[in-house]
């Protein structure tokens, strides 16, 4: 039995948090604020809005939250190109096999959608996926589940038919306000999901097809 698997993009296909730091903490001192690698870790997975807002506060209006953000993302997606990425341990091969297996799949990320297809081009996974689902089609964040919810719909599965793929409590929780199973993934922390893992590479051979049974 096949359905449609929603994958989480930074933690999850990719280790990108080290480009995300220095995108921060270059874009907030051209603002006149010196962050630390800690907040910038609190606030890791967050959108922008919420991310800036909790850094400058609640009245930074939509145009500066826009402005800010959109300068951090393109020294973000600056840095990934000249960098180079690689997919996480077993990310890939798993995104593979279940194109393969004819599992749909998509991106659900609190990413901007040019980031998400940027990441996807530079890991040569991008004819793998048939659909995105970014920041721009959603008004909150996770834990809301509202990415989730989106990243379904434009591959046409329901809920029930619907396995997410996170690396942090709030992706987790959100799948699960959505009514989806999903699987967990991290190697600092334990998530409450219905399969965990510290590595993708560890997952079991039946790991999709056992959450649809």
């Amino acid at each position: 039995m096949t359905g449609a698997v929603l994958w989480d993009m930074d933690g999850t296909l990719v280790d990108s948090r080290e480009y995300h730091w220095l995108a921060w903490r270059d874009t907030m001192a051209g603002e006149g604020m010196e962050l630390s690698y800690e907040r910038f870790l609190a606030s890791f997975g967050l959108k922008n809005d919420r991310i800036l807002r909790g850094w400058l506060g609640d009245s930074l209006g939509d145009g500066e939250v826009q402005r800010i953000g959109d300068a951090k993302e393109e020294h973000y997606r600056r840095l990934s190109v000249e960098g180079g990425v690689v997919p996480l341990p077993g990310a890939a091969e798993w995104v593979r096999r279940l194109k393969q297996d004819g599992w749909r799949q998509a991106v659900a990320s609190s990413a901007p959608r040019e980031n998400v297809e940027v990441m996807l081009r530079l890991l040569k996974l991008d004819a793998a996926f048939d659909a995105i689902a970014a920041a721009e089609d959603v008004t909150a964040g996770k834990p809301d589940p509202q990415i989730f919810l989106a990243a379904a719909s434009r591959l046409g599965a329901r809920p029930e038919q619907s396995i997410v793929v996170e690396d942090a409590a709030a992706g987790i929780q959100a799948a699960k306000a959505a009514g989806m199973r999903c699987i967990g993934v991290s190697d600092t922390t334990v998530l409450p999901a219905d399969i965990f893992v510290r590595s993708l590479a560890d997952l079991p051979e039946d790991a999709f097809a056992r959450l649809l049974l």
